[in-house]
């Protein structure tokens, strides 16, 4: 593969061990994922930054990478959200040691970097200037909301792989890039009225709540939506593609709202795309309510939280709204039960049409520069959640903080934060979630197998035996991966309660956030993680820590080694003169 001249050059080491780095994760991700060449970009932002979320792996990293001080981004690049809010940590009354002195330390190391600490998660509300252009950004979210909305196209970065693209300013040409990927393959009509930002969200999850593990979507759900009203606010559009999110959709298509989508017509029908539609899905009045019971608080509500992603300036102002009404009849918020989350930009403009001041008087705590689903809660006083987003409940029910957390609109999530008796009772109890995407299809294998693949360029020969560990259902390391154990902590996953720890770990590709690869670090630098991994699928969410760390790691077999090996067969991974082989030395009774 032939590589831009500075990219060669920081890979020679010329401009330092820091850029040298970056520019062996890029080209080991363009050789894998057989990118066509390599794409200079225009902006990134970098995910990975909450103590909680990234830990100690990220610390560590973030050190090691900083450590040599040669190393600026080449482009501008912004700061995802951090834990805390540094000016109301009496506020958020966080019980960790030492909390505040370690986020600093991830956010000065960033900054060592030269990247803008603008710690928010929605770099699309008034974070970019230009929504045009290509964009290496790790945050779902983000990834969504811009492939949609914006002409700004990224690919679902890792924290490092964006990381790297910042150091180096070039990406794998691959993935969404290309215009022949960004295709839709679900169709969805929507038979309902959609009428706050909540229905929005949960309209979002749903979606991916119905994908199957058999549908193929090499680059995630990617649905076309007709049936939408046609007056979306932004707020509304935000609300939507962040949940879709949850699941891996990178961008999705609505009608009347978005850019067509790259099908044909037959008059006012649009034609199925060439393979067909993966799923057909209808989403009705049934569905919404359905789900709205499921997620209504039975019991204690212990804190009210808005702004999952962080608030928009209309958020910020319906919830302002919803509190004036109850002020106006004389009522305050007790014990500050209501927390409002919203980037700096957006907590000045509501400073400057008096948002803010409505709120704060009411008793609302305002919180800059972090968000719902990477703080640490205090467990003495906060046991059970209530907010308007889908996509703080997928983060808040998952390991990050296992709290049971239910969800309304705006308007009752203010009620509830003004009257707790609206939801007394005894707090629930969080309840496992298997999803339909855990089933498996895998199936005994009695014969002898040899799997022949491709390790990553940059290591070097390596030969490493051991037990499998192996599944065909993705593994989601953020939240349901222990990070300091490693255990799978994920109802319904195959591989659920058991330790990745000295297991050669074989499973398709990694899912969920984009924080994934700093979990993965944190484990292999504990000796908590496995001796190699071999996937099915390219997985930028995996990768960049097996190359930034050494870690044997194997791809691109001739065979899926997902069905081929059994859970426990005792097998061989070997690199040797460019070539992988995967071997079965002792197949599983």
């Amino acid at each position: 593969m032939d590589l831009p001249d500075r990219l060669s050059l920081q890979l020679a080491g010329e401009e330092g061990p820091t850029r040298q780095k970056a520019a062996r994760l890029v080209v080991d991700l363009a050789v894998t994922a057989g990118a066509q060449g390599f794409v200079e970009v225009d902006h990134a932002h970098v995910s990975g930054v909450s103590v909680i979320t990234g830990g100690h792996g990220l610390r560590r990293f973030l050190s090691d990478l900083s450590s040599s001080g040669d190393g600026k981004v080449s482009i501008p690049t912004t700061l995802n959200s951090a834990g805390c809010d540094k000016e109301k940590m009496k506020e958020m009354d966080i019980d960790w040691p030492d909390f505040l002195e370690q986020q600093f330390e991830i956010v000065e190391a960033y900054s060592e970097l030269g990247i803008q600490a603008t710690l928010s998660c929605t770099p699309y509300d008034r974070g970019v200037v230009d929504e045009s252009g290509i964009a290496s950004w790790a945050e779902s979210n983000a990834v969504c909301f811009s492939n949609t909305w914006t002409s700004l196209i990224t690919n679902r970065e890792s924290g490092l792989s964006a990381l790297a693209t910042a150091l180096t300013g070039f990406a794998p040409r691959w993935g969404l890039h290309l215009v022949e990927n960004r295709l839709p393959n679900i169709h969805v009509r929507v038979e309902c009225n959609l009428h706050t930002l909540s229905d929005w969200s949960v309209f979002g999850d749903w979606i991916g709540k119905q994908v199957r593990p058999d549908w193929n979507l090499p680059w995630g759900p990617m649905p076309f939506i007709q049936g939408l009203p046609s007056d979306a606010s932004f707020a509304s559009k935000k609300a939507l593609t962040a949940a879709a999110a949850n699941y891996g959709t990178p961008m999705l298509w609505a009608e009347g709202l978005s850019a067509d989508p790259p099908l044909k017509r037959d008059g006012e029908q649009w034609i199925a795309p060439e393979n067909g539609w993966q799923g057909e899905l209808v989403f009705t009045e049934e569905d919404l309510n359905s789900r709205y019971e499921d997620l209504a608080p039975q019991g204690q509500v212990d804190l009210v939280v808005i702004g999952c992603p962080q608030a928009s300036l209309e958020e910020i102002r319906i919830t302002a709204s919803a509190v004036r009404s109850h002020v106006e009849m004389g009522s305050k918020i007790p014990d500050q039960r209501l927390w409002v989350f919203t980037s700096g930009e957006n907590y000045q403009l509501a400073l400057a049409d008096g948002s803010i001041a409505i709120l704060e008087q009411a008793g609302a705590v305002l919180l800059q520069d972090t968000c719902p689903e990477v703080t640490p809660y205090n467990r003495a006083h906060y046991n059970h959640l209530l907010t308007n987003s889908l996509k703080a409940e997928h983060y808040l029910t998952s390991g990050l903080n296992r709290l049971p957390t239910s969800v309304m609109p705006i308007i009752d999530c203010v009620a509830h934060a003004f009257d707790p008796s609206l939801s007394a009772g005894p707090r629930p109890v969080l309840s496992a979630k298997a999803q339909p995407q855990h089933e498996s299809t895998k199936s005994y294998q009695a014969s002898s197998a040899v799997l022949k693949g491709a390790p990553l360029q940059s290591q070097e020969d390596f030969c490493v035996t051991g037990p499998a560990m192996v599944t065909d259902v993705p593994i989601t390391y953020l939240g349901y991966v222990n990070r300091d154990t490693g255990v799978i902590e994920e109802t319904g996953h195959p591989l659920d309660g058991r330790a990745i720890e000295n297991s050669i770990l074989i499973y398709p590709k990694g899912s969920g956030s984009t924080v994934a690869p700093f979990v993965l670090m944190g484990l292999l630098y504990t000796g908590k993680g496995p001796k190699a991994i071999v996937n099915r699928d390219v997985c930028p969410l995996t990768l960049p820590a097996c190359s930034l760390l050494g870690l044997p790691y194997g791809h691109g077999f001739d065979q899926d080694p997902c069905m081929a090996i059994n859970d426990g067969d005792r097998v061989e991974l070997k690199s040797e003169n460019g070539t992988v082989s995967l071997t079965v030395l002792e197949r599983v009774k």
